[in-house]
């Protein structure tokens, strides 16, 4: 067995023009993928923050209707551990790409369907009932795209550089947000009546254009090395138990008298081997606690750049909208070179001190942020925007996907990534925009408990790093436990 393992890891090291051109196909693939998940993710917390409050929630408070449209942001994220934990079992036993291609459908005709609910004026209380019920849809599609997604070009990637590459796909949040920036920009434009009547709903309806470009795209890749290599390697030991059971019961049967340790031992042999996601759970539950703690100082400040202020800016200290939204684009397009040189410098020196860079810039600029963004000042604001997401963020962003996914074994990796992540998103991420409205208080003035808050994410995070094992140099084809 080792022998096999390591002629694959060296076939990894030695691709073919094939499997070069298979590795690109997989990355376009799946930062497309990725893509369309933050896109409708995004473009819906940006109409929760613009739209939302008075097309679904209009008979409410401004202040009453923010929060409702936020906390239907958040439900989103109750669904995604389930997308995580069902998806993650598939990929693990069926294939991660056919799991993927029905992860995209489903997200795609969730977002499209949002785009077409009626106002709350028209059809009353079931629009906001449609709304939450899409919602949690998008939730549980996405909940199954992120580790599948990352963890297909893991496994397909050189050795020592699948850092590198997996970090690609995971700027699929950044190529999302330039592209709801954009639509949002013309969105802008239109007068306020045509925004709430029908011109949220326009950036919905693209979201078809993106999932029948990913599913195409998805329905040429191979299966990556690794699973294959695992389920070969599975079913092998399926046939030897089966063999050694039947040996074995034969064997008892020629004796005479069966005791009661031998019927034991038959049934034993008969007991059917647990799947991935208990393997999870019960082998793997650190690793999971360990990933919601990691996931603080990476969910806390991008949800807060890219979603709340969106709202607290404009409505609390007078910053036009169109000054944040062009802070993020112009921080989305340099998070590109910021996730390679990040990326690279994980397979260099380790996946540890490179989110420790991130976790502490995101600590120590948690209050100047607000500082900066009090100033009205778009230099400062642009400024406060690339520190706390390209400097903080990106280089957590970037290690995240190979880091999670080294943490697990081959036959449950799709499982524990993808359950793990989705578990933390729901505190360390769909809930931010909420808890930071409720924190900022009706009048905005309690900004510091907001700073505080991403503040107490990072020590979170720097904790959970701690007990963390490095991962950059494992072995995907052999690790057992890193633990």
């Amino acid at each position: 067995m080792n022998q096999v393992i390591g002629e694959a890891e060296a076939s990894q090291e030695k691709s073919s023009p094939e499997q070069r051109k298979n590795l690109f196909k997989v990355v376009a693939s799946s930062f497309i993928g990725n893509t369309l998940e933050y896109y409708d993710y995004f473009v819906y917390g940006t109409a929760s923050a613009i739209a939302f409050p008075t097309v679904f929630f209009a008979h409410e408070s401004a202040f009453v209707a923010t929060l409702s449209s936020f906390a239907t942001f958040a439900v989103g994220f109750l669904a995604r551990p389930l997308g995580g934990m069902i998806f993650g079992h598939r990929g693990d036993k069926s294939g991660r790409k056919s799991t993927l291609i029905m992860t995209l459908m489903i997200m795609g005709v969730g977002t499209f369907l949002v785009g077409c609910i009626p106002s709350v004026a028209t059809i009353g209380l079931a629009a906001p009932i449609i709304l939450i019920i899409l919602r949690l849809i998008q939730g549980f599609a996405v909940g199954g795209e992120w580790g599948g997604s990352m963890i297909i070009v893991l496994e397909s990637a050189p050795t020592k550089h699948r850092g590198f590459w997996s970090a690609w796909p995971n700027t699929g949040g950044f190529s999302s947000q330039i592209i709801i920036t954009l639509i949002f920009a013309w969105v802008y434009t239109l007068p306020k009546d045509a925004i709430i009547s029908w011109g949220w709903r326009v950036p919905f309806w693209l979201s078809a254009v993106v999932m029948l470009l990913g599913v195409w795209m998805r329905r040429s890749l191979e299966e990556s090395p690794v699973f294959t290599n695992a389920k070969a390697a599975e079913e092998k030991r399926t046939r030897n138990r089966a063999l050694t059971a039947e040996n074995f019961e034969a064997t008892v049967k020629a004796q005479e008298g069966q005791d009661e340790h031998i019927q034991a031992a038959v049934q034993e042999h008969h007991t059917k081997e647990h799947g991935p996601l208990y393997k999870v759970f019960v082998e793997d539950w650190r690793d999971l606690l360990r990933i919601m703690g990691l996931r603080f100082a990476e969910s806390l400040p991008y949800f807060l750049l890219c979603t709340f202020a969106l709202s607290y800016g404009p409505q609390h200290l007078g910053v036009p909208k169109e000054q944040l939204n062009m802070a993020i684009l112009i921080a989305s397009v340099l998070a590109f070179p910021a996730h390679g040189l990040f990326a690279a410098l994980s397979d260099r020196i380790g996946r540890k001190p490179v989110y420790l860079i991130g976790t502490i810039v995101v600590f120590v600029t948690a209050f100047p942020f607000f500082m900066m963004l009090k100033t009205r000042s778009f230099g400062l604001i642009l400024l406060a925007y690339i520190v706390v997401l390209n400097l903080g963020h990106n280089a957590i962003n970037a290690v995240q996907p190979a880091f999670f996914a080294e943490l697990f074994p081959a036959d449950r990796r799709y499982s524990g990534a993808a359950t793990g992540r989705e578990v933390a998103s729901i505190l360390s991420g769909g809930l931010t925009p909420f808890i930071a409205t409720a924190l900022a208080g009706a009048n905005g003035a309690r900004w510091y408990l907001v700073a505080a808050y991403v503040m107490v994410g990072a020590v979170i995070t720097a904790v959970a790093l701690w007990k963390t094992p490095e991962t950059y140099r494992v072995d995907l084809n052999s690790i057992k436990d890193v633990s």
